[in-house]
């Protein structure tokens, strides 16, 4: 399927008793790639670059454990479906964890617009991070949210690039509160390149 027509559809969905009976089965043949897609920034925060499969993953498993149906899925299709990555972009699902409340409520206290600080770093060019338009992320006292969704979109150049193992490729947040840069491995890269047109 051509990387800018990559959308779950009905045909795609299985059955709940199907998707039951292969639930672990689909769970340990995505955890490899999960765990390349997944990048540490920093003390606090992760980056898990979406595809595809993880999207309709994340779909099944919410209509077998929500039980909606046929009624549930227009939904799921809604919220899940942009967040797989077309054509030259990759969307990546931002989290803070902070497992203590208290320590995580000031963390977060701290990082209002942190959305807006993210970018990809692919040699010497830099694509931001575009935050998911669905809600505002921060509040108006200024406390962010511990999730985000962000896309980053890639010229064709930096696509090329970002498939150049002689070039660095460094994901990077540049929020005063929070400025970190992680190098992103050959392996992820070459996971991610997948999801590039």
């Amino acid at each position: 399927m051509p990387a800018k027509d990559r959308i779950i559809t009905k045909a795609d969905i299985v059955p709940d008793a199907v998707y039951a009976a292969q639930r672990k089965a689909r769970r340990s043949a995505l955890l490899p790639a999960k765990r390349l897609r997944r990048v540490a920034l920093g003390p606090y925060c992760t980056l898990i670059f979406e595809s595809f499969e993880t999207m309709l993953f994340q779909v099944q498993e919410m209509l077998l454990t929500e039980k909606g149906g046929d009624a549930q899925l227009p939904d799921e299709l809604a919220a899940y479906n942009p967040l797989i990555p077309q054509g030259n972009e990759l969307v990546a699902t931002v989290l803070f964890e902070i497992d203590e409340p208290v320590r995580r409520a000031q963390v977060l206290a701290e990082l209002g617009d942190v959305e807006d600080h993210f970018f990809l770093e692919i040699g010497a060019s830099r694509a931001p991070g575009l935050a998911e338009g669905d809600i505002e992320r921060t509040r108006e006292d200024g406390k962010t949210s511990s999730v985000h969704f962000l896309h980053f979109h890639l010229t064709s150049d930096q696509a090329a690039a970002f498939r150049d193992p002689a070039v660095t490729v460094r994901i990077g947040c540049d929020h005063p509160r929070y400025a970190h840069l992680a190098a992103l491995s050959l392996e992820t890269r070459a996971e991610l390149a997948r999801d590039l047109a």
